[in-house]
């Protein structure tokens, strides 16, 4: 019997959440087969099987914390197994029955995993419900009949969710039913009786990475003295050079020029002019560092993730640009890895794409400073003392830490990134 558990998943890391079982109760799995996915405070893990045979216990179910080194599944392993092969048409059903019954270890698990209550059945044949651990678990502490649930699996299965929705189902008709059996009362109700109106809602748990995020700016607004500064951008040099150069950008990199590769340099060269905002604090001593790692903020399906772009400094605005396609589409999928996101020294955020035209940026701790992006719109900006203009212009904001960074190198970090970025072939000499 082979059990099947929880790897290390990185230093910080000690617990995960099962997100979904890829493999079921009586199902066969070749050695290197993803069996579960896993959700940690940063990325999603595949959990493979190190033998091949059938999977005949699941220890926890989807939505269990699990700990590192724990033991999630059993499996029936086979040594040299290979999946069992389809039954041939022309095999006579008086040589499939002995087959059958040379196998009742199998069918014996799979009746297992529900065996609430039977279906309708088909002559002698039993149906038989399938149900995750989770939701078995669920039904039993509220007295739930399993074949009463209803789910939307397309295989039947009964999840921990379709549980909880029956039993607010259930609840909410009960409430019904005692309201409508009550007589008028003209007292007005009660802010606990508001509270438990018919109107309808959906509640939905916050996944892990959500609580980690929500935890993690708690955390930051807790602890640091948060401090944000503000400036704009004539984006008008920007524009014209990334029109005059995408096309040939295009067809030598394979890439295309965006404005995050110049933001990414124009940071990288102001860090190096004010480099307490490349530091973190621990304990009472300052960690100043002298290498680049960008962090990018990006949207991903389960919140903001904050990729890293490595040794930005060292990068091409080509080499920059194809990082960010490559983080952005892992973040996307859902296949980034830890190492993607650890030890960043400063963080960018553009909300600018989602249409923002002001913001003040959370830090990304223990990061002691966060540029954000904003929208570029068209502004009348005054020329000089005659002439006013409509310009391309975007609001830049600077939060930082005020116990390690004075507002005057604050405001002169962001002076600097402005003036590079509204002089962009400068950025091209900055060593």
């Amino acid at each position: 019997m082979g059990e099947i558990k929880v790897p290390e998943l990185a230093e910080s890391i000690s617990e995960g959440t099962v997100a979904q079982w890829l493999k079921q109760v009586g199902d066969f799995v070749e050695k290197g087969d993803y069996i579960v996915e896993l959700e940690t405070d940063k990325v999603n893990v595949e959990i493979t099987a190190e033998d091949s045979g059938v999977l005949t216990e699941l220890l926890a179910g989807e939505g269990d914390t699990v700990q590192v080194g724990e033991t999630i599944a059993r499996l029936e392993a086979k040594e040299g197994a290979s999946a069992p092969p389809a039954p041939k048409a022309e095999e006579k059903p008086a040589e499939e029955a002995p087959k059958q019954e040379a196998a009742p270890a199998q069918q014996k698990t799979v009746e297992e995993v529900a065996p609430a209550a039977e279906a309708p059945q088909q002559g002698n044949q039993k149906q038989w419900l399938i149900a995750s651990p989770a939701a078995r678990k669920a039904a039993r502490e509220r007295g739930i009949k399993l074949d009463q649930v209803p789910t939307t699996d397309p295989l039947g299965r009964v999840r921990k969710h379709d549980i909880d929705s029956y039993a607010d189902q259930k609840s909410n008709e009960q409430k019904q039913q005692a309201q409508a059996s009550k007589p008028a009362n003209p007292v007005s109700p009660s802010p606990a009786a508001s509270e438990n109106s018919d109107k309808p809602v959906e509640r939905e748990r916050m996944s892990r990475r959500r609580q980690t995020i929500a935890k993690r700016l708690v955390e930051v607004q807790q602890t640091a003295a948060m401090l944000t500064t503000f400036n704009e951008v004539d984006m008008t040099a920007v524009m014209a050079l990334r029109k005059r150069r995408k096309d040939k950008f295009f067809e030598q990199h394979d890439v295309r020029l965006g404005f995050m590769s110049f933001f990414t340099k124009a940071v990288v060269a102001a860090l190096k002019k004010y480099p307490l905002l490349n530091a973190e604090i621990q304990g009472n001593e300052l960690l100043i560092k002298k290498f680049y790692d960008i962090g990018i903020a990006v949207s991903a399906p389960d919140g903001l993730v904050v990729p890293v772009v490595r040794d930005a400094d060292r990068k091409t605005f080509a080499g920059i640009e194809g990082s960010i396609v490559d983080l952005a589409k892992k973040a996307r999928d859902n296949k980034l890895a830890l190492k993607d996101l650890q030890g960043g020294t400063f963080t960018i955020t553009n909300g600018g794409v989602f249409g923002s035209l002001m913001s003040t940026p959370i830090l990304n701790g223990p990061q002691v400073g966060i540029l954000g992006m904003h929208k570029v719109q068209l502004r009348p900006v005054a020329i000089d003392e005659e002439r006013i203009e409509n310009r391309p212009m975007m609001y830049i904001a600077l939060s930082y830490d005020h116990r390690i960074v004075d507002g005057k190198e604050a405001v002169s970090f962001l002076a600097t990134v402005k003036e590079l970025l509204e002089d962009p072939e400068s950025l091209l000499l900055e060593g």
